[in-house]
């Protein structure tokens, strides 16, 4: 299991920053309609874990479900991360693991989620 550290994040103009308290096992990407067509790589945290450093405005999508939601920058369009609830109740972030700041790009492994089936 991965070392649990604190991670920088941000969209892409900086208006949105966060810090986030996480390891790098247990990623996953996705295939459903929407991470698929957005290249996500997901770790998903207890909300305690995540900080918001730039508190830009963002834009909130929902789709599906409307179990997550999608926050986003309304200036590049990045979204850095999205709010949910796991089924037993715990607030969870969904981080968008591309958007941290300090990692080598493809230095992480992820699991392969069959979202289109949800």
């Amino acid at each position: 299991m991965d070392e649990t550290k604190a991670y920088k994040g941000s969209c892409h103009c900086g208006a949105v920053a966060y810090e986030v308290d996480t390891g790098l096992d247990g990623l996953i990407e996705c295939n459903c309609s929407h991470c698929l067509r957005k290249g996500f790589v997901l770790a998903f945290v207890p909300k305690s874990a995540f900080r918001l450093t730039a508190d830009g405005p963002t834009t909130e999508y929902l789709f599906n479900k409307h179990n997550i939601r999608h926050r986003f920058c309304p200036t590049c369009g990045v979204q850095p991360f999205a709010y949910g609830t796991l089924p037993d109740g715990t607030e969870t972030v969904a981080i968008n693991v591309r958007t941290l700041t300090e990692i080598e790009p493809w230095s992480w492994t992820a699991d392969q989620v069959n979202g289109r089936e949800f």
